[in-house]
């Protein structure tokens, strides 16, 4: 006979199991809160999902083209892989542009004169981009330089402090109440 149906043989052992049984139980219904709360979300973002262009190059030429482009919503994602609504208008403008025949240079242009250097997700290296390029390496820079006058300003020959005449009286007057034992 199993023991996790006989209790009276060993109760520890029927505790543990009912207590992961239960603990089971609530990760189900936590998982399940969970899905039914994120189920309209998902649900939403599947119906904006980006139609394909009935022509493969052509959508591979609008991917091509998005990579380059910054989301203005999301800030840290190309257009590409955003799934914001504004993301997948400028995905739609630029399947239109390459319809119309314009090339990528074109769009990209097109796009930057609509929403300014920001829009690329590599901007030029221009007056008021330079410290969006030098501006992580200056803070590296800062970083390594209070580490090494951290370093310089501790003094490694420094060792503990020498005691006072008073303070080793009091230690050795400690030791042999102790009987010299540490």
């Amino acid at each position: 006979m199993n023991r996790l149906h006989t209790p009276s043989r060993s109760p520890a052992l029927w505790d543990r199991a009912c207590v992961r049984v239960q603990q089971a139980m609530r990760g189900l219904l936590l998982a399940g809160l969970s899905l039914s709360f994120f189920a309209p979300a998902l649900a939403a973002t599947s119906d904006r999902a980006t139609p394909a262009a009935a022509d493969p190059a052509l959508e591979a030429r609008v991917m091509a083209i998005a990579e380059e482009l910054r989301c203005l919503v999301c800030q840290n994602e190309t257009i590409a892989a955003s799934h914001a609504e504004l993301a997948i208008d400028l995905r739609q403008q630029i399947r239109e542009q390459l319809g119309e025949g314009r090339d990528q240079a074109q769009i990209l242009d097109f796009m930057k004169q609509r929403y300014g250097d920001f829009v690329l997700y590599r901007p030029p290296l221009q007056a008021s981009t330079a410290m969006l390029w030098v501006g992580p390496f200056a803070l590296l820079l800062l970083a390594c330089g209070v580490l090494l006058h951290h370093i310089r300003r501790r003094d490694p020959l420094a060792g503990p402090a020498a005691l006072s005449a008073a303070e080793l009286q009091r230690a050795q007057r400690l030791l042999d109440e102790a009987g010299g034992q540490p």
